[in-house]
């Protein structure tokens, strides 16, 4: 899908989330929980933002990314309304990521993989964002376990230009995962409508020996193990 689609669709696209809202909140959660104190962090295809506005108050600077321009503009109102002044906005092509912008402890790039032809391809990218011993994030909606009722609401979607490529289950992802990430790769599924496979990957030296291979929620659910 083009930067025009994503373009139409800023001013609706919370609400659009909002529609599968609980395991958007658990990934949410997840994440910010597993970004160390002072990160560097960057966004890709980071739409409205949310994740980079969840991580800011963790993290020393965030580069909150997006090939559509509009979608960059919801998530810089979100951030001034927030008094957040550790954001910094540009407009990227993940695929493309300029060597400039350096290299970042923390790369998330959230419910995206589907949408790509070459999901593999993109890893190699995001990982080349990677600080050595750093961490990528890159949740995604598993389409192939998505609930019945809703195949119907992702129909309807079509109508308006929204394409998928690749209808994940979580056993197909964390494969994807576990081909194309060094280091230790761990993912689980969120539930929800359509749920939401959470993979991480930690780059060599990226973990002390006796750090948890489990992050789990304040409710006590389990939110990722390898």
């Amino acid at each position: 899908m083009t930067a025009s689609f994503w373009d139409r669709c800023a001013p609706l696209y919370d609400l659009a989330e909002a529609m599968n809202a609980r395991p958007y909140r658990c990934m949410l959660q997840a994440i910010k929980g597993l970004v160390p104190p002072g990160a560097s962090v960057l966004e890709c295809a980071a739409g409205t933002g949310a994740i980079s506005l969840a991580v800011a108050g963790k993290a020393s600077r965030v580069l909150c990314t997006d090939m559509s321009l509009p979608m960059l503009a919801q998530a810089q109102k979100k951030a001034w309304r927030q008094g957040l002044g550790n954001i910094r906005f540009a407009q990227r092509d993940l695929h493309r990521l300029p060597k400039g912008d350096g290299l970042f402890d923390v790369v998330v790039a959230a419910n995206v993989l589907h949408l790509l032809e070459n999901p593999a391809a993109a890893l190699g990218h995001l990982l080349g964002a990677v600080r050595p011993g750093g961490m990528l994030a890159v949740p995604t909606f598993l389409q192939g376990e998505a609930r019945p009722a809703f195949r119907t609401v992702i129909k309807a979607y079509g109508l308006l230009g929204f394409r998928y490529c690749h209808a994940f289950t979580l056993e197909s992802y964390r494969a994807l995962l576990k081909s194309h990430c060094p280091g230790k790769v761990g993912a689980c599924r969120l539930p929800g409508k359509v749920p939401v496979g959470l993979g991480i990957a930690w780059l060599p030296a990226a973990r002390p020996e006796n750090a948890p291979l489990m992050h789990t929620s304040p409710q006590g659910h389990d939110l990722w193990k390898g």
